[in-house]
């Protein structure tokens, strides 16, 4: 059975940022499937921000991922790119109109997230075992649990927030965060820091750029690496 993981804008931007970009090309190594972005996710990571100097950097890491062939498009496992548009159009329909806080729709996932979510569908249906990795929490949480994240949305707003949609079609997805490859990148030995608490430093490191792990996930995380 093939295998794909999925990568959101999010978890790349993470793992660029911190300089950790060279463990997808160790951990491609060793996994029996491959690394796929969508077009949605090479515009927001290469096309869009080439131009702002702040990300041209992780732009340009990303890039040579894709060039190198760390990272692949839809089409290598036989999935068009105009499958995965038609299919994120329907998704952004349903997300986004979903949840409704003082009498309008909330707008909660871009073309990034709904396409990861496409693809990840659309390899379920062909018999492709995947999961995305992302480190947004939204999206996840509209897969795994969306009245949690109703609940999270009035907290936040103040406001009360209804849920209207139904994201029964999302059960199943698998989610995987960037915090996890550095996980699992350690317990391979992949990590070339060796002095000191480098487990401790490479999640809080990819926590303070995006990564929605709590604290007590680290610590969590740290007793089980023996």
């Amino acid at each position: 059975m093939k295998k794909i993981l999925i990568f959101d804008s999010s978890s790349l931007i993470t793992l660029t940022m911190n300089g950790l970009d060279y463990l997808l090309r160790e951990l491609k190594k060793i996994f029996s499937g491959k690394f796929i972005i969508t077009e949605a996710v090479k515009y927001e990571t290469i096309a869009k921000p080439s131009g702002i100097k702040q990300f041209e950097l992780s732009s340009l890491k990303i890039k040579n991922l894709l060039d190198e062939r760390v990272l692949e498009s839809p089409e290598a496992v036989n999935i068009s790119e105009e499958q995965v548009k038609e299919k994120t159009r329907e998704i952004l329909r349903k997300a986004n109109s979903a949840f409704i806080a003082r009498n309008e729709f909330m707008h909660i996932i871009d073309n990034g997230e709904a396409s990861c979510l496409a693809l990840s569908l659309l390899a379920e249906e062909r018999g492709i075992k995947n999961a995305i990795v992302i480190d947004e929490r939204t999206t996840r949480m509209i897969g795994e649990n969306p009245e949690n994240l109703r609940r999270l949305f009035e907290n936040k707003l103040h406001t009360k927030v209804k849920l209207e949609g139904d994201f029964s079609f999302l059960i199943g997805i698998r989610f995987i965060r960037s915090s996890e490859l550095v996980y699992v990148a350690y317990k391979k030995n992949l990590i070339a820091l060796k002095n000191g608490d480098v487990l401790d430093a490479l999640l809080y490191a990819v926590k303070f750029k995006g990564c929605s792990i709590s604290g007590q996930e680290i610590e969590e995380a740290k007793r089980l690496r023996i």
